[in-house]
């Protein structure tokens, strides 16, 4: 069994707070092996309440006493994290950072580090259901990226990309699970009009969400062809079928990811 990675994590928000909590259910991380930088008062009470067991400490401490390096603030944040004096402490590290936007040459300038990896995860982490786009700086090696892809394949999939597709991933990926939220939503609201009970409503409109993912990923079979299997000639199927393209359901889905991904090259362009 692997050695748990020696990691801190700078942020212990909601994204943070998935990685930890996915990383350390498929123990990849311990509490042992773990520090944790927060900034916020109420983030710090939720893991006091929750994982006491994680230690909480400054900024050069914690990464002194580490070989990885998360970096799970917010994009504005990242310049705050970059300005501390720590005397040199990033030497020898491995940084990953989660802010939307943010480009590897400003991570490295701010820093004066290259050993950086650009990570965009979503919060399914958290139960092990994540999907990540990563890209990689200059200098960091083929055991680095074997890391990276341990750290985050404990909690998904991890798939490299290059640093150009990166706005891509954050709108499809990144932003996607509030996508599907409102799908989940929008389903449940149909059955409660439709005359089902709420909660019948919302459990029969998540697992068929969730079976379907399951079905597209593990028979391999195109979207477009499921669909079809299900749209019997003149019924219910291709009835609501042609409500939702009456209605642009799959081009509000395109120009949600697109606004998404643009927005992530504005966060970097003002940086």
């Amino acid at each position: 069994m692997n050695q748990p990675i020696k990691l801190t994590v700078v942020g212990g928000g909601q994204m943070g707070r998935a990685l930890i909590c996915g990383m350390m259910a498929a123990k990849t991380v311990t509490a042992e092996s773990l520090r944790l930088v927060n900034s916020s008062a109420i983030s710090g009470q939720w893991w006091s309440e929750n994982h006491p067991e994680v230690v909480i400490s400054d900024l050069e401490t914690a990464v002194q006493a580490s070989d990885v390096v998360l970096l799970a603030v917010k994009p504005h944040a990242i310049a705050g994290v970059a300005k501390q004096p720590l005397s040199g402490c990033w030497d020898g590290k491995l940084v990953l950072s989660v802010a939307a936007g943010v480009g590897l040459e400003s991570l490295c300038k701010g820093i004066n580090h290259r050993r950086v990896v650009r990570v965009m995860p979503n919060t399914p982490s958290l139960v092990g259901a994540g999907a990540s786009g990563f890209c990689c700086a200059e200098d960091v090696t083929e055991q680095d990226r074997a890391t990276v892809e341990q750290l985050l394949g404990a909690v998904g999939i991890a798939i490299q990309v290059t640093e150009s597709q990166m706005d891509a991933v954050t709108g499809v990926s990144g932003s996607g699970p509030a996508y599907v939220c409102l799908m989940v939503e929008a389903l449940a609201d149909g059955g409660v009009l439709a005359g089902l009970p709420r909660p019948i409503a919302m459990q029969l409109a998540t697992q068929t969400v969730f079976g379907t993912a399951k079905m597209i990923a593990e028979t391999g079979r195109h979207p477009g062809e499921l669909k079809d299997s299900v749209a019997s000639p003149g019924g219910t199927t291709i009835a609501a079928l042609a409500s939702l393209e009456h209605n642009g359901f799959r081009g509000a889905v395109i120009d949600a990811v697109a606004a998404s991904a643009r927005r992530s090259r504005e966060l970097g362009s003002s940086k």
